[in-house]
């Protein structure tokens, strides 16, 4: 059974699941600021806001999850601020990490969607590797199975109803391929389609990636946070899908202007 804890020194404990968040947030960032260097544009502007996406992703999925559980701390509010590694949710993490890049674009008079884009490919990278926080955790798996990948949950981990089964379903790692598949076309799009892209497109396919692959492994998921009898995480990302989508594809039709270079929408966002 996998250990949460990494390591430890003294009252100092280092938890898997904070260390795979930290490593996929710079992983991101330095693949986000290759792919500016790539573009032309200042790679500095990725580290320098870098921190500012983080304290806001990190309120970002803690609201998110609390608004989830809100049953449960509505009874513990004190528990709310609490944090340890775990109680984040991804969808909050992203809305708040694109508020922390769009108040730093703003403030340094930059293009928001032509950042964007740097960022889309890292950020689904990043949500492979932090989903294995999961893995160390005992959380956010699947309903019982007898497949071959199927993963042990320890008895204290296992949720209410199914404690008499031992393997479930990794959902964690079928969200991790989903999002390595993600990355990879994002990737392939920024280098090989660029020049027929407009700005926020990446961020925009991204979403719509993010979303259908989320749609679908919530099926997997006996604890989730249910809206009208349907997982809220769907709801989302259906209108993420039907949003980003339908603004990806409008931006394409006919009249639709044509990519600004990196220096122009640099003049433009001035």
């Amino acid at each position: 059974m996998p250990s949460r804890v990494l390591f430890q020194i003294g009252p100092v404990v280092i938890y898997w699941y904070g260390v795979l968040i930290v490593v996929g947030a710079l992983a991101a960032a330095w693949l986000a600021a290759k792919q500016a260097q790539h573009a032309g544009d200042d790679p500095e502007h990725v580290w320098d806001a870098l921190l500012l996406c983080l304290v806001f992703g990190v309120l970002g999925a803690r609201a998110y999850h609390v608004i989830s559980a809100f049953d449960y701390y509505r009874l513990h509010p004190m528990e709310i601020v609490g944090l340890r590694m775990e109680g984040f949710g991804i969808y909050g993490a992203v809305a708040g990490g694109a508020l922390g890049l769009y108040i730093y674009t703003r403030f340094r008079k930059l293009s928001f969607l032509h950042w964007a884009d740097f960022a889309a490919p890292g950020l689904a990278l990043a949500q492979a590797i932090g989903r294995w926080g999961n893995f160390f955790n005992q959380e956010l798996y699947g309903y019982p199975t007898n497949l071959p990948w199927g993963i042990y949950i320890a008895p204290q981990n296992r949720l209410q109803g199914f404690e008499n089964f031992e393997r479930f379903h990794p959902t964690f790692l079928y969200e991790s391929l989903w999002n390595l598949l993600a990355f990879a076309i994002l990737m392939v799009l920024s280098r090989k389609a660029r020049r027929r892209l407009l700005d926020g497109d990446l961020f925009l396919l991204y979403g719509v990636l993010y979303g259908l692959g989320r749609f679908f492994v919530e099926f997997q998921r006996p604890d989730a946070w249910k809206l009208g009898g349907v997982p809220t995480a769907q709801w989302i990302a259906i209108a993420v899908i039907l949003f980003f989508g339908s603004v990806l594809i409008y931006r394409h039709q006919r009249g639709a202007p044509a990519p600004a270079a990196p220096a122009q929408a640099q003049e433009e966002a001035d």
